[in-house]
């Protein structure tokens, strides 16, 4: 399924839908898009094939830690639009995908770069923290 994305830049919105080489650039400027998307079962394994590095948030609407770090995952994704995608996915509404992680405690950031999980951080890390954890993922792009 595609997701709707604004464009900082022109604030033209985009459609973007899963794709595993390249990345969204805006129909209209053609600026890098931040590249966050919700996944489910049905398009998980879609949206996590992609050409960047891949940080999964496993989340849920109750949890005050995740609503914490979503704007801070946000904002990551702008700033490293081009070279990085958040997949963001409730853990209440997809139960197997938590289970399949292991997401026993959330919100749960599974890093993933060419498929393969390559960290994982529990907990909502201030953002400094998660840039400099995030670092040699982001180099690597």
């Amino acid at each position: 399924m595609a997701a709707i994305i604004r464009c900082p830049h022109c604030q033209t919105r985009n459609r973007v839908g899963p794709t595993a080489s390249g990345h969204p650039r805006c129909a209209n400027c053609h600026h890098d898009l931040p590249w966050v998307v919700d996944a489910g079962d049905a398009d998980f394994e879609a949206e996590v094939a992609a050409s960047v590095p891949v940080v999964t948030d496993f989340w849920a609407p109750w949890c005050g830690p995740c609503r914490m770090i979503s704007p801070v995952l946000e904002a990551l994704a702008a700033e490293h639009a081009g070279h990085l995608k958040v997949v963001k996915v409730n853990v209440d509404e997809n139960p197997s995908l938590a289970q399949r992680f292991g997401a026993m405690s959330i919100p749960l950031l599974v890093v993933l770069r060419d498929g393969q999980e390559v960290d994982r951080i529990v907990g909502a890390l201030p953002r400094r923290a998660l840039e400099e954890r995030l670092g040699p993922v982001l180099a690597q792009g």
